[in-house]
């Protein structure tokens, strides 16, 4: 039963998830890495509650991307969303519970921090496809999609003031062409080894990261001319 539960959750969010940036590609390499994480933690975990809510966390993606208002919140929303389609498939009041828990705090700017192990795993497999060299490929594939910037044309202080809602490290992207490399990086990238939950994660993401770097400064000196 729960086997066919999640085949029809991948065909919902496959279809779902057509129009957004984070794709079913993101959704797969998330739940690979989810499950990769489960196995090196210690200590029970519902895999009834990690799987669905990995498959589910960003089915309300494509609903914030086009949101212009800068009000829909897709962790919200992907909650929302995901309890309709668990009732259909019959999954109890409590799972849906805690199904709903983690795709809300799985998103850090929200300011709501992961209790379970599901919910930590899922944030932490989550995070770890933001560094490294999946994070390289994604972000060119987005800076392209939004007419950014490889390099930035301000100060970083100037730009969250003028461009990150609320004038904060954590706030929404007003306008994406101005965004760039370095700015995600500066706001959020290099924060993530910190944010991890699990052991497995702390040590991917600092691997990942050191990567990163190693990318960023290339990129600056080969932009300058200095190789």
């Amino acid at each position: 039963m729960r086997k066919n539960n999640i085949e029809e959750i991948k065909r919902i969010v496959r279809r779902e998830l057509k129009c957004s940036a984070h794709d079913f590609d993101h959704i797969m390499r998330v739940y690979n890495m989810a499950m990769r994480l489960a196995k090196e933690e210690k200590g029970e975990i519902d895999m009834d509650i990690l799987k669905p809510a990995t498959l589910l966390h960003d089915i309300g993606r494509v609903k914030e991307d086009k949101d212009k208002t800068g009000k829909i919140c897709h962790a919200s929303e992907s909650a929302v969303m995901s309890s309709r389609i668990l009732k259909k498939l019959e999954y109890g009041e409590e799972e849906i519970k805690k199904i709903r828990d983690c795709i809300i705090t799985h998103r850090y700017k929200t300011g709501k921090r992961p209790r379970s192990i599901e919910a930590k795993i899922l944030f932490d497999a989550d995070k770890l496809d933001s560094l490294g060299a999946i994070f390289i490929m994604r972000a060119g594939i987005w800076l392209g999609r939004n007419d950014g910037k490889i390099f930035p044309e301000m100060r970083l202080k100037d730009y969250v003031r003028e461009n990150i809602q609320g004038g904060k490290n954590n706030g929404r992207i007003r306008d994406n062409s101005r965004h760039s490399l370095y700015y995600e990086y500066e706001l959020k990238t290099k924060e993530l080894p910190s944010l991890m939950h699990t052991k497995s994660g702390r040590k991917i993401a600092k691997e990942r990261l050191k990567f990163v770097s190693m990318f960023l400064d290339r990129l600056r000196k080969e932009a300058a001319g200095e190789i």
